[in-house]
C-alpha cells in the first residue's frame, strides 16, 4: 500500500529567498532545517510501500522523517529539534498522496522506545514489591490462627483458605494476574514495534533497530516486510542495520551519496565495511 507517494524539498532558490526576504534578525546562528538537505542534492523522495533511509550520523535521515511527519500532521510521541522555522520549512514542501493518510499513522523515534522500555521497567518493579506483599500474606494466612468474629471477617477467611490450599508460587500468581513479563531491554523493544504497528496505517521509524540484538533485528525485518506485503502498512525507516536494509523489495536512498542516490543494500558502505571485516575473519569461522 502506499498513502504518501512523494514529497518535494525547497530548491536552493527557495531556501535564499526566505533567508533574503523573510529573516528579518540576524541573532540565529542556524536556520535548521534549511540547508540541510540542499547540500546533499536532495530535492525530491518517491515512495515504494517500504523506504529506507540510509546514512551516516548528520546526513539528514531524522530531518527528512520529522519534515514528513509534520507535513502530514502524523502522531507522534517524543518532542524533537522543532527550530524556530521549523514550521516555515515544512510549509514549503509538496507532498503529494496516493490514499488519504490514515488516523493511526505515526512516527516512531528511538525515544519513544527508550520510554516504553522504561515504564515497564518502573511496572515491573512495582510488581516485584507486590510480590514480596503477597508473600508475607501468604505465610501469615497459612500459619497463624483466625477467629471469625463478624461477617466482615468472612472475606479474610476465604482468601486464608485459598492460600492454604496453594503453593506460594500459585496464590502469588493468581493474585497478580496479568502481571507484565520481566524483560531484556531488546525484548520491550521488540514487543513495543509488534504491539505499536497495526494494519492500514503509514509509520516512520527512525532507527528501530536500537536496543535489537542481531537475531531480533532479522525478526524484526521479517515482521516489516509482512507488515507492508499482507497488512497494508506503508513503511518509511531511517537505518543502518544491514539486516533491514537486506529486505527484500525495498527502495534505498543513499543519503551519503552526493547527489543523494538510490541504491541496491550491497553497494552502501556500512553493509560492505561488514562484508570486508567478515572476509577478512573467514578463517575464524572454519571448522
Amino acid at each position: 500500500m502506499i498513502f504518501l507517494d512523494s514529497i518535494v524539498f525547497p530548491n536552493e532558490d527557495m531556501e535564499w529567498d526566505f533567508r533574503v526576504n523573510r529573516v528579518k534578525r540576524t541573532c540565529y546562528n542556524t536556520l535548521y532545517p534549511f540547508y540541510t538537505l540542499t547540500r546533499t542534492g536532495l530535492g525530491r523522495m518517491d515512495f515504494d510501500p517500504v523506504t529506507i533511509l540510509y546514512g551516516s550520523n548528520g546526513s539528514g535521515k531524522t530531518t527528512v522523517l520529522n519534515v514528513i511527519a509534520e507535513k502530514l500532521g502524523l502522531l507522534r510521541s517524543a518532542p524533537f529539534n522543532r527550530s524556530n522555522f521549523f514550521e516555515d520549512y515544512v510549509g514549503m514542501c509538496k507532498a503529494r498522496l496516493e490514499e488519504p493518510v490514515p488516523p493511526a499513522s505515526r512516527i516512531v523515534t528511538s525515544d519513544d522506545v527508550f520510554d516504553f522500555m522504561l515504564n515497564i521497567r518502573s511496572l515491573n518493579e512495582g510488581i516485584d514489591r507486590k510480590k514480596e506483599s503477597l508473600f508475607e500474606e501468604h505465610y501469615e494466612a497459612r500459619h497463624s490462627a483466625f477467629r471469625i468474629r463478624s461477617l466482615e471477617d468472612y472475606e479474610e477467611l476465604r482468601k486464608r483458605n485459598s492460600a492454604r490450599r496453594k503453593t506460594q508460587s500459585t496464590f502469588v500468581r493468581e493474585q497478580l494476574m496479568d502481571s507484565v513479563r520481566e524483560q531484556s531491554n531488546g525484548e520491550s523493544a521488540d514487543f513495543y514495534f509488534k504491539r505499536r504497528i497495526e494494519a492500514d496505517a503509514l509509520y516512520l521509524l527512525d532507527e528501530p533497530e536500537n536496543s535489537l540484538s542481531a537475531a531480533k533485528q532479522v525478526e524484526l525485518a521479517a515482521y516489516l516486510q509482512d507488515s507492508a506485503r499482507y497488512s497494508d502498512c506503508q513503511l518509511i525507516i531511517s537505518t543502518h542495520s544491514p539486516f533491514l536494509l537486506a529486505m527484500e523489495r525495498v527502495k534505498i536512498y543513499d543519503l551519503d551519496a552526493r547527489p543523494v542516490d538510490i541504491k541496491k543494500w550491497t553497494q552502501l558502505e556500512n553493509v560492505r565495511a561488514y562484508h570486508r571485516f567478515f572476509a577478512e575473519h573467514r578463517d575464524a569461522f572454519e571448522p
